[in-house]
């Protein structure tokens, strides 16, 4: 997945704690200026952007989802992502499991392990 083809990212995971990585990564998508939709139930504002409460919420222009959510939150968003018509989800490391990767290899879902998206559109 190449992330120079990325401009409208929606992270799954995102919160307005500084101390998690779901804000630091929204921070750094941010400053890399990324188009970024925060996704989470328990916010409606995160960093002053609108947040989405449900992956079924998202504008159809989404280029990428990055998962920063315990593997077990995952599958059950990754399984609404693919139901909504997204084609491609990145996991950060911790946000995967075996059971994601069999269920999308079903789907034919492009997807990304292991890679952590700072690191990858530095």
């Amino acid at each position: 997945m190449d992330v120079r083809t990325f401009g409208k990212i929606a992270l799954v995971g995102a919160t307005p704690n500084p101390d998690k990585y779901g804000n630091v990564i929204l921070k750094d998508l941010l400053q890399k200026d990324f188009e970024v939709l925060p996704v989470n139930p328990k916010y409606d504002e995160i960093e002053g952007l609108k947040c989405y409460h449900s992956v079924r919420e998202l504008p159809g222009d989404v280029d990428v989802i990055v998962f920063v959510v315990p593997s077990r939150a995952g599958l059950d968003v990754a399984r609404e992502a693919v139901e909504a018509g997204f084609r491609r989800l990145w996991f950060q490391p911790g946000a995967e499991s075996d059971e994601i990767a069999s269920f999308l290899d079903g789907e034919g879902v492009e997807y990304s392990f292991g890679r952590c998206i700072m690191v990858e559109t530095m």
